[in-house]
């Protein structure tokens, strides 16, 4: 695994990313909002190929009468032929660890299509039930709970009384919003 700030990764690499993003998500753009302080986690091959890839984005939220250091997986990809051979269970358990182990993090949150919350559960993170992510921007916000959306949303907790915070983000609307550039994380 290599991690960068998303400002710092170099010209090879982030080529590669971006080629990867737009590959298996056409019509995207790369990068990330720099107000989220974006890191990109790499999974690379042996000569340097980037097999897979995601994002980590950060992020205050204030929740239940306390402001939670969140941060949120983004842009997790692998290539299409080397899906199924767990790159990216490898490189999403590493962004967890790497995030559990960092003191100015509260807690990983994010969104997912519902088929494949059973992966990121493989990875150490829990299903939040009832639980909505608001993104986008209060003026013009963007829910998980949309229609046309079938999101689930994920979280993992490395405060000192985990139950309590957990109990705090399941089954409410939690105001993300990242803003228009990353509206869901």
């Amino acid at each position: 695994m290599i991690g960068y700030a998303e400002a710092d990764l170099p010209a090879g690499p982030a080529r590669q990313v971006a080629e990867l993003e737009a590959r298996v998500w056409p019509g995207s753009t790369p990068g990330h909002d720099p107000a989220l302080h974006p890191r990109t986690m790499l999974l690379v091959d042996a000569v340097g190929t980037v097999i897979a890839a995601l994002s980590l984005l950060y992020k205050p939220i204030p929740l239940a009468d306390r402001t939670y250091r969140a941060a949120g997986l983004s842009s997790v990809v692998t290539l299409p032929e080397l899906r199924g051979r767990g790159c990216g269970a490898r490189l999403v358990a590493a962004a967890r660890a790497e995030l559990a182990a960092d003191p100015a993090v509260d807690l990983a949150l994010f969104s997912c299509d519902r088929p494949l919350a059973a992966f990121y559960e493989a990875a150490g993170f829990d299903v939040l039930p009832g639980t909505v992510l608001v993104g986008g921007t209060p003026e013009d916000p963007l829910a998980t709970d949309e229609p046309g959306f079938d999101k689930v949303v994920l979280a993992a907790f490395f405060t000192d009384d985990p139950g309590r915070d957990r109990a705090a983000f399941t089954g409410v609307r939690v105001p993300l919003h990242p803003g228009n550039t990353d509206r869901l994380w």
